[in-house]
């Protein structure tokens, strides 16, 4: 049985590796390089000693994607489970580490080579070896990933909206809490679409984790569709799983940044510096007084200003006539998927003895069944306490627990423990009377 926390990290490795190639039909003439292109990279994958993954797995990883969404990238177990296999799996492992020792061998020299096995009759046959290195990426000559000289840095522009999405994270102004004279620090999380530079969503936020990244990307999922690509940072917040899971399940291809060179970016950086010239220098003491206002400050500039100024990197149209001029829309959401449950946190908890859990400091009363199970919390972060959080069990939805009410459970009734009689015990053994029978009695129960 695949254990399921294994079974996500290898489908979401998959995944990393064809979502830039998902918009490219099978049969188109670009598709083929650009899996041997992957090919020939190393890589860490999970669960597995191999650095190299084929072209031909990679299209059926495409396959598998475009019929079964990114449920069918999951391991299956193998059919063939516990029957031998044409080369074992230390035969294997064997072939592969001498042929990346010595890459010059032969397919017979490896054969040689490797000399008689204990679990194999007869040698491997020339085609078995061929078809194990082949897969592996051990067959072509030299490498292009080897190739360590000047990067070659071109300016790119994309054509239709939605194509690429940028985010990225900028420092912003002080604002007083809601309901004290405490003032915070805040961070503007934006987004950015590379033919159009419209915005799709953009916030100020207390913090630059992904609980107050993930809100902004689903607003901008609900006013501008979905992009195909999203370009990102290699923060914590653009790093987590969750927005790996996300992104997977909506079909968008989560791409990050190399580190230290931050001139990919240059597009979202150029933006932030028209809010620090054009913004920032015009808010009043009324606009920092709350985030709320600080973030309606912010959406009547771009809505009013920005999305209908001249841009000189778009000939002198404005973002919103670049966008209304392109001939192919950006994908709108499909109307079934419910993004509210897409969009839910998950964390595994063991249910204490009291029946609950511990969430972000805050107790939730789970059913008694539950006790000393392990279950998986999905929950809204901003609406957890309220709404209550959704348990599941073995893969299964149990219930929707609440926030715990210490005070409403005095009042609730105990169970009484079963009293069981010994064996040997007579049948009409005298009940327990006096200060034994109150020892015996629940904090609710009344003398009788």
């Amino acid at each position: 049985m695949t254990d399921p926390a294994h079974a996500q990290a290898v489908a979401l490795f998959r995944y990393g590796l064809i979502a830039d190639l998902l918009h490219m039909p099978l049969g188109s003439r670009g598709l083929y390089p650009r899996l041997r292109e992957k090919a020939a990279l190393e890589y860490v994958i999970p669960g597995s000693s191999r650095t190299r993954v084929a072209a031909e797995t990679l299209r059926h990883w495409l396959k598998d994607y475009r019929r079964g969404g990114f449920d069918a990238l999951f391991p299956k177990d193998r059919s063939d489970r516990g029957r031998s296999r044409a080369l074992s799996q230390a035969t294997a492992d064997a072939l592969l580490s001498l042929k990346e020792e010595q890459p010059y061998l032969s397919i017979a020299q490896l054969i040689a080579a490797l000399g008689p096995t204990p679990t194999e009759s007869a040698g491997p046959a020339a085609s078995t070896v061929h078809r194990l290195l082949q897969r592996a990426g051990l067959m072509e000559r030299g490498s292009a990933a080897q190739d360590c000289g000047d990067q070659d840095r071109r300016r790119f522009a994309f054509a239709h909206p939605g194509q690429l999405w940028m985010s990225d994270v900028m420092h912003g102004p002080s604002v007083t809490l809601t309901g004290s004279r405490v003032r915070r620090k805040t961070y503007l999380i934006a987004f950015l679409d590379d033919a159009t530079r419209v915005v799709p969503y953009c916030a100020f936020a207390l913090s630059e984790n992904t609980q107050a990244f993930l809100p902004v990307f689903k607003q901008a999922l609900l006013r501008r569709g979905t992009p195909q690509r999203l370009y990102v940072d290699n923060g914590a917040n653009y790093r987590s799983q969750q927005l790996a899971l996300v992104c997977a399940r909506l079909g968008v291809a989560l791409i990050h940044a190399r580190p230290y060179q931050p001139q990919g970016k240059g597009k979202q950086e150029r933006w932030f510096r028209t809010v620090r010239a054009q913004l920032l220098p015009t808010l009043t003491e009324a606009d920092t007084a709350s985030l709320e206002a600080l973030n309606r400050r912010l959406w009547a500039w771009v809505e009013g200003e920005y999305h209908h100024s001249p841009h000189r990197g778009l000939d002198g149209l404005t973002p919103m006539e670049r966008w209304a001029q392109s001939e192919q829309p950006p994908r709108l959401l499909d109307p079934r998927l419910d993004l509210d449950e897409l969009f839910l946190f998950e964390a595994k908890r063991r249910v204490q003895r009291d029946h609950t859990v511990s969430l972000d400091g805050r107790l939730f009363e789970l059913d008694a069944t539950l006790v000393g199970q392990t279950v998986t919390l999905r929950y809204d972060p901003a609406t957890a306490a309220s709404r209550g959080i959704d348990v599941w069990h073995d893969g299964r939805f149990v219930e929707r627990a609440r926030a715990l009410d210490a005070y409403a459970n005095c009042f609730v009734r105990r169970r009484r423990p079963t009293q069981v009689l010994e064996p040997d015990a007579p049948a009409s053994a005298p009940r327990p009377t006096g200060l034994a029978l109150r020892h015996l009695r629940g904090p609710n129960d009344k003398e009788r």
